[in-house]
Protein backbone atom coordinates (compact mmCIF):
# COMPACT_ATOMS: atom_id res chain seq x y z
CA UNK A 1 0.00 0.00 0.00
CA UNK A 2 2.89 2.57 1.03
CA UNK A 3 4.99 1.14 -1.76
CA UNK A 4 2.03 1.91 -4.38
CA UNK A 5 1.14 4.99 -3.18
CA UNK A 6 4.70 6.70 -2.93
CA UNK A 7 5.46 5.03 -6.64
CA UNK A 8 2.06 7.26 -8.04
CA UNK A 9 3.34 9.84 -6.23
CA UNK A 10 6.71 10.13 -7.72
CA UNK A 11 4.77 8.83 -11.26
CA UNK A 12 2.57 11.95 -10.60
CA UNK A 13 5.34 14.95 -10.76
CA UNK A 14 7.96 12.64 -13.31
CA UNK A 15 10.02 16.05 -13.54
CA UNK A 16 10.39 17.59 -9.91
CA UNK A 17 11.01 13.59 -9.02
CA UNK A 18 13.87 13.46 -12.15
CA UNK A 19 14.95 16.60 -10.66
CA UNK A 20 15.32 15.74 -6.90
CA UNK A 21 17.40 12.64 -8.25
CA UNK A 22 19.49 14.62 -10.18
CA UNK A 23 20.27 17.11 -7.80
CA UNK A 24 20.83 14.16 -4.57
CA UNK A 25 23.50 12.46 -7.70
CA UNK A 26 25.55 15.09 -7.82
CA UNK A 27 27.30 14.82 -4.40
CA UNK A 28 27.47 11.65 -4.69
CA UNK A 29 29.16 11.79 -7.77
CA UNK A 30 31.45 14.59 -6.30
CA UNK A 31 32.66 12.25 -3.60
CA UNK A 32 33.33 9.23 -5.66
CA UNK A 33 35.33 11.22 -7.94
CA UNK A 34 37.24 12.97 -5.46
CA UNK A 35 37.99 9.93 -3.68
CA UNK A 36 38.83 7.99 -7.35
CA UNK A 37 41.23 10.67 -7.67
CA UNK A 38 42.62 11.19 -4.45
CA UNK A 39 43.17 7.19 -4.85
CA UNK A 40 44.07 7.49 -8.25
CA UNK A 41 47.01 9.81 -7.35
CA UNK A 42 48.40 7.87 -4.45
CA UNK A 43 48.50 4.42 -6.67
CA UNK A 44 49.99 5.56 -9.88
CA UNK A 45 52.33 7.38 -6.98
CA UNK A 46 53.12 3.80 -5.39
CA UNK A 47 53.16 2.11 -9.01
CA UNK A 48 56.24 4.80 -10.08
CA UNK A 49 57.99 4.34 -6.93
CA UNK A 50 58.38 0.49 -7.18
CA UNK A 51 58.72 0.65 -11.42
CA UNK A 52 62.46 2.78 -9.97
CA UNK A 53 63.76 -1.11 -8.56
CA UNK A 54 65.66 0.65 -5.84
CA UNK A 55 65.83 -0.85 -2.78
CA UNK A 56 65.96 2.42 -0.10
CA UNK A 57 65.33 5.99 -0.67
CA UNK A 58 66.78 9.31 0.94
CA UNK A 59 64.63 12.30 0.98
CA UNK A 60 65.90 15.66 2.15
CA UNK A 61 66.27 17.12 5.35
CA UNK A 62 63.25 18.44 6.67
CA UNK A 63 60.99 16.90 3.94
CA UNK A 64 57.80 14.63 4.14
CA UNK A 65 56.72 11.59 1.53
CA UNK A 66 55.46 14.24 -1.00
CA UNK A 67 56.66 17.33 -0.04
CA UNK A 68 58.56 19.12 -3.39
CA UNK A 69 60.93 22.15 -3.13
CA UNK A 70 63.55 20.39 -0.55
CA UNK A 71 66.97 19.31 -2.46
CA UNK A 72 70.38 18.21 -1.11
CA UNK A 73 73.78 17.79 -2.62
CA UNK A 74 74.58 16.07 -5.47
CA UNK A 75 78.15 14.81 -4.23
CA UNK A 76 75.68 12.47 -1.35
CA UNK A 77 75.12 9.94 -4.12
CA UNK A 78 78.70 8.95 -4.25
CA UNK A 79 78.59 8.85 -0.32
CA UNK A 80 75.51 6.30 -0.20
CA UNK A 81 77.04 4.38 -3.37
CA UNK A 82 80.38 2.86 -1.25
CA UNK A 83 78.07 1.92 1.65
CA UNK A 84 77.78 -1.74 2.51
CA UNK A 85 75.40 -3.99 0.46
CA UNK A 86 74.81 -0.96 -1.70
CA UNK A 87 75.23 -1.42 -5.41
CA UNK A 88 73.49 1.26 -7.15
CA UNK A 89 73.20 4.50 -6.15
CA UNK A 90 71.44 7.54 -8.19
CA UNK A 91 69.99 10.53 -7.73
CA UNK A 92 67.10 12.51 -9.45
CA UNK A 93 65.56 16.18 -9.42
CA UNK A 94 61.76 16.45 -9.28
CA UNK A 95 59.96 19.76 -10.45
CA UNK A 96 56.44 20.58 -10.87
CA UNK A 97 55.45 21.48 -14.64
CA UNK A 98 51.52 22.00 -14.49
CA UNK A 99 50.13 23.25 -11.44
CA UNK A 100 50.91 20.90 -8.83
CA UNK A 101 49.21 17.59 -10.11
CA UNK A 102 52.43 16.78 -12.86
CA UNK A 103 55.93 16.64 -12.65
CA UNK A 104 58.80 16.13 -14.33
CA UNK A 105 62.18 13.84 -13.30
CA UNK A 106 65.58 14.84 -14.22
CA UNK A 107 67.80 11.00 -13.99
CA UNK A 108 71.03 10.06 -15.16
CA UNK A 109 69.70 7.75 -17.77
CA UNK A 110 72.76 4.56 -17.52
CA UNK A 111 72.74 4.56 -14.22
CA UNK A 112 68.67 4.49 -13.95
CA UNK A 113 68.41 1.80 -16.40
CA UNK A 114 70.77 -0.34 -14.88
CA UNK A 115 68.76 0.32 -11.40
CA UNK A 116 65.29 -0.29 -13.20
CA UNK A 117 65.69 -2.30 -16.15
CA UNK A 118 64.67 0.29 -18.21
CA UNK A 119 61.64 2.46 -19.33
CA UNK A 120 59.83 0.79 -22.22
CA UNK A 121 59.44 2.26 -25.30
CA UNK A 122 56.26 2.45 -27.40
CA UNK A 123 58.41 4.87 -30.14
CA UNK A 124 61.37 6.64 -30.02
CA UNK A 125 64.16 5.99 -27.72
CA UNK A 126 66.78 7.23 -24.96
CA UNK A 127 67.65 10.71 -24.73
CA UNK A 128 70.06 11.88 -27.77
CA UNK A 129 70.83 15.50 -26.69
CA UNK A 130 70.69 17.74 -23.16
CA UNK A 131 67.53 19.25 -24.97
CA UNK A 132 65.99 15.67 -25.11
CA UNK A 133 62.77 14.67 -23.02
CA UNK A 134 61.18 10.94 -22.50
CA UNK A 135 57.27 11.35 -22.03
CA UNK A 136 54.53 8.61 -21.06
CA UNK A 137 51.92 7.42 -23.66
CA UNK A 138 49.41 8.99 -20.87
CA UNK A 139 51.21 12.60 -21.19
CA UNK A 140 51.68 11.92 -24.84
CA UNK A 141 48.31 11.22 -25.71
CA UNK A 142 47.02 14.00 -23.33
CA UNK A 143 48.61 17.00 -25.17
CA UNK A 144 49.09 14.67 -28.80
CA UNK A 145 52.53 14.75 -28.77
CA UNK A 146 54.64 12.23 -30.69
CA UNK A 147 58.51 11.44 -31.16
CA UNK A 148 60.07 14.40 -32.61
CA UNK A 149 57.73 17.13 -30.97
CA UNK A 150 59.15 20.20 -29.38
CA UNK A 151 57.66 20.70 -26.23
CA UNK A 152 57.62 24.16 -23.47
CA UNK A 153 58.62 22.82 -19.82
CA UNK A 154 60.26 24.83 -17.18
CA UNK A 155 60.64 27.64 -19.42
CA UNK A 156 62.49 26.44 -22.31
CA UNK A 157 62.04 23.88 -25.45
CA UNK A 158 62.71 20.02 -25.46
CA UNK A 159 61.97 17.83 -27.93
CA UNK A 160 60.19 15.02 -27.19
CA UNK A 161 62.97 11.67 -28.34
CA UNK A 162 60.80 8.58 -27.26
CA UNK A 163 57.57 7.95 -25.41
CA UNK A 164 57.34 5.32 -23.05
CA UNK A 165 54.92 3.00 -21.21
CA UNK A 166 53.71 4.80 -18.19
CA UNK A 167 54.26 3.19 -14.32
CA UNK A 168 58.07 4.04 -14.29
CA UNK A 169 59.69 7.03 -11.92
CA UNK A 170 57.48 9.85 -13.93
CA UNK A 171 55.39 11.04 -16.34
CA UNK A 172 57.79 13.20 -18.06
CA UNK A 173 61.60 12.37 -17.75
CA UNK A 174 65.02 14.84 -18.40
CA UNK A 175 68.51 14.28 -18.79
CA UNK A 176 69.54 15.40 -14.73
CA UNK A 177 72.30 17.75 -15.60
CA UNK A 178 69.80 19.79 -17.84
CA UNK A 179 67.34 19.73 -15.24
CA UNK A 180 69.64 21.05 -12.24
CA UNK A 181 70.29 23.31 -14.88
CA UNK A 182 66.72 24.34 -15.56
CA UNK A 183 66.05 24.94 -12.13
CA UNK A 184 69.54 26.86 -11.18
CA UNK A 185 70.82 24.20 -8.64
CA UNK A 186 73.40 22.32 -10.91
CA UNK A 187 74.95 20.34 -7.89
CA UNK A 188 71.35 19.15 -6.08
CA UNK A 189 69.23 16.51 -6.40
CA UNK A 190 65.76 15.51 -5.35
CA UNK A 191 66.05 12.24 -3.64
CA UNK A 192 68.45 9.47 -3.77
CA UNK A 193 67.79 5.73 -4.43
CA UNK A 194 69.85 2.93 -3.64
CA UNK A 195 70.01 -0.72 -4.98
CA UNK A 196 71.01 -3.49 -2.91
CA UNK A 197 73.04 -6.69 -3.45
CA UNK A 198 69.70 -8.12 -1.69
CA UNK A 199 66.31 -6.58 -0.99
CA UNK A 200 66.09 -8.68 2.12
CA UNK A 201 69.01 -6.39 3.41
CA UNK A 202 66.80 -3.08 3.24
CA UNK A 203 65.53 -2.58 6.90
CA UNK A 204 69.53 -3.01 7.72
CA UNK A 205 71.28 -0.74 5.16
CA UNK A 206 68.66 2.08 6.64
CA UNK A 207 69.25 1.27 10.51
CA UNK A 208 72.97 1.86 9.95
CA UNK A 209 72.63 4.77 7.69
CA UNK A 210 70.15 6.41 10.22
CA UNK A 211 72.49 5.93 13.10
CA UNK A 212 75.40 8.23 10.77
CA UNK A 213 75.26 11.23 12.95
CA UNK A 214 75.54 13.16 9.61
CA UNK A 215 72.81 11.28 7.77
CA UNK A 216 70.03 11.65 11.48
CA UNK A 217 68.42 14.21 10.00
CA UNK A 218 67.28 12.99 6.55
CA UNK A 219 64.93 10.56 6.25
CA UNK A 220 65.63 7.23 5.19
CA UNK A 221 63.01 4.11 4.15
CA UNK A 222 63.29 0.55 2.90
CA UNK A 223 60.74 1.18 -0.57
CA UNK A 224 58.36 -0.99 0.66
CA UNK A 225 57.98 1.03 3.33
CA UNK A 226 57.91 4.31 1.66
CA UNK A 227 55.24 3.37 -0.85
CA UNK A 228 53.13 1.76 1.93
CA UNK A 229 53.12 5.12 4.18
CA UNK A 230 52.02 6.86 0.63
CA UNK A 231 47.99 6.52 1.76
CA UNK A 232 45.45 9.28 1.67
CA UNK A 233 45.19 8.33 5.25
CA UNK A 234 48.48 9.91 5.69
CA UNK A 235 48.10 12.92 4.18
CA UNK A 236 46.12 15.17 6.42
CA UNK A 237 45.62 18.27 4.07
CA UNK A 238 43.92 15.33 1.19
CA UNK A 239 41.82 13.57 4.26
CA UNK A 240 40.44 16.96 5.37
CA UNK A 241 39.43 18.06 1.97
CA UNK A 242 37.55 14.60 1.46
CA UNK A 243 35.51 15.02 4.74
CA UNK A 244 34.47 18.83 3.84
CA UNK A 245 33.43 17.81 0.25
CA UNK A 246 31.23 14.54 1.81
CA UNK A 247 30.24 17.37 4.56
CA UNK A 248 29.21 19.34 1.18
CA UNK A 249 27.45 16.39 0.06
CA UNK A 250 25.38 16.00 2.97
CA UNK A 251 24.28 19.35 3.01
CA UNK A 252 23.43 19.12 -0.60
CA UNK A 253 21.47 16.18 -0.36
CA UNK A 254 19.54 17.65 2.85
CA UNK A 255 18.26 20.25 1.45
CA UNK A 256 16.91 19.05 -1.63
CA UNK A 257 15.27 16.71 -0.41
CA UNK A 258 13.83 18.87 2.54
CA UNK A 259 12.79 21.25 0.11
CA UNK A 260 11.33 18.56 -2.39
CA UNK A 261 9.61 17.05 0.46
CA UNK A 262 8.28 20.25 1.46
CA UNK A 263 6.93 21.28 -1.45
CA UNK A 264 5.24 17.93 -1.84
CA UNK A 265 3.42 18.06 1.56
CA UNK A 266 2.11 21.72 0.53
CA UNK A 267 0.89 20.02 -2.90
CA UNK A 268 -0.61 17.43 -1.10
CA UNK A 269 -2.36 18.74 1.86
CA UNK A 270 -5.82 17.76 0.43
CA UNK A 271 -4.76 14.06 -0.29
CA UNK A 272 -2.76 13.59 3.03
CA UNK A 273 -6.85 15.04 4.86
CA UNK A 274 -8.32 12.74 3.08
CA UNK A 275 -5.60 9.74 4.03
CA UNK A 276 -6.38 11.15 7.64
CA UNK A 277 -10.27 11.06 7.42
CA UNK A 278 -10.07 7.54 6.53
CA UNK A 279 -7.99 6.48 9.11
CA UNK A 280 -4.38 6.83 8.39
CA UNK A 281 -1.87 7.53 11.37
CA UNK A 282 0.57 9.88 11.76
CA UNK A 283 3.03 7.26 11.24
CA UNK A 284 1.63 6.11 8.22
CA UNK A 285 1.24 9.49 6.84
CA UNK A 286 4.89 9.88 7.73
CA UNK A 287 6.18 6.63 6.37
CA UNK A 288 4.65 7.73 2.81
CA UNK A 289 7.22 11.08 3.30
CA UNK A 290 10.31 8.98 4.28
CA UNK A 291 10.03 5.84 1.96
CA UNK A 292 9.64 8.84 -0.79
CA UNK A 293 12.72 10.49 0.17
CA UNK A 294 14.42 6.86 0.40
CA UNK A 295 13.69 5.87 -2.88
CA UNK A 296 14.78 9.35 -4.24
CA UNK A 297 18.15 8.85 -2.58
CA UNK A 298 18.07 5.57 -3.91
CA UNK A 299 17.87 6.82 -7.30
CA UNK A 300 20.04 9.63 -6.87
CA UNK A 301 22.79 7.21 -5.27
CA UNK A 302 22.87 5.34 -8.60
CA UNK A 303 22.38 8.14 -10.98
CA UNK A 304 25.93 9.37 -8.65
CA UNK A 305 27.33 5.85 -9.27
CA UNK A 306 26.68 6.17 -13.02
CA UNK A 307 27.86 9.68 -13.30
CA UNK A 308 31.44 9.03 -11.72
CA UNK A 309 31.83 6.26 -14.28
CA UNK A 310 31.56 9.08 -17.52
CA UNK A 311 33.55 11.65 -15.50
CA UNK A 312 36.13 8.79 -14.95
CA UNK A 313 35.83 8.49 -18.94
CA UNK A 314 36.24 11.93 -19.16
CA UNK A 315 39.14 12.56 -16.99
CA UNK A 316 40.99 9.51 -18.13
CA UNK A 317 40.60 10.55 -22.15
CA UNK A 318 41.58 14.15 -21.75
CA UNK A 319 43.95 14.23 -18.94
CA UNK A 320 45.03 10.98 -17.94
CA UNK A 321 48.63 12.29 -16.72
CA UNK A 322 47.50 14.64 -14.72
CA UNK A 323 44.38 13.19 -13.04
CA UNK A 324 45.01 9.44 -12.52
CA UNK A 325 41.47 8.93 -11.53
CA UNK A 326 40.29 4.92 -10.84
CA UNK A 327 36.79 3.95 -9.43
CA UNK A 328 36.71 2.71 -5.69
CA UNK A 329 33.98 0.12 -5.33
CA UNK A 330 33.98 0.15 -1.80
CA UNK A 331 32.95 3.68 -1.75
CA UNK A 332 29.84 3.00 -3.35
CA UNK A 333 28.08 1.66 -0.44
CA UNK A 334 29.77 4.80 1.94
CA UNK A 335 28.55 7.31 -0.41
CA UNK A 336 24.79 6.02 -0.06
CA UNK A 337 24.98 5.70 3.17
CA UNK A 338 25.75 9.36 3.46
CA UNK A 339 22.99 10.11 0.81
CA UNK A 340 20.87 7.99 2.65
CA UNK A 341 21.05 9.62 6.06
CA UNK A 342 20.89 12.89 4.48
CA UNK A 343 17.82 12.49 2.54
CA UNK A 344 16.30 10.89 5.19
CA UNK A 345 16.86 13.76 7.58
CA UNK A 346 15.90 16.28 4.57
CA UNK A 347 12.52 14.33 4.77
CA UNK A 348 11.68 14.51 8.87
CA UNK A 349 10.46 17.93 8.91
CA UNK A 350 8.15 18.05 5.68
CA UNK A 351 6.89 14.21 7.57
CA UNK A 352 6.25 15.35 11.10
CA UNK A 353 4.62 18.44 9.30
CA UNK A 354 2.32 16.59 7.08
CA UNK A 355 1.52 13.81 10.02
CA UNK A 356 0.65 16.93 12.12
CA UNK A 357 -1.99 18.07 9.72
CA UNK A 358 -5.69 18.74 10.60
CA UNK A 359 -7.46 16.35 8.60
CA UNK A 360 -10.48 18.90 8.64
CA UNK A 361 -8.33 21.90 7.84
CA UNK A 362 -6.65 19.51 4.81
CA UNK A 363 -9.77 18.98 3.26
CA UNK A 364 -10.60 22.85 3.02
CA UNK A 365 -7.10 23.15 1.19
CA UNK A 366 -7.32 25.12 -2.11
Amino acid sequence: MTGKLVLENLKHRPMRSLLSILLIGVPVTLILCLVGLSHGFIEDSQRRARGVGADVVIRPKGSSLLSLGYSMPSQMVEYFAKQPHVVIATGVVNATVEGVTLGATGVDLPVFDKMSGGFVFKDGGPFQDTNDVIISDYYAGQHNHHVGDKIKLLNQEWRVSGIMESGKLSHIVLPITSMQAAKGDPEKVSQIYLKLDNPANAKAVVQSLTHQPELEDYPIYPMEEFTSALSVNNIPALKGFTIVIMGIGVVIGFAVVCLSMYMAVLQRTREIGILKSLGGSKGFILSIILVEALMLGVGGTILGVLLSYGAYWLIHTLVPASFPMIIVYEWWPIAGAITLVATLLGALYPGLSAAAHDPIEALAYE
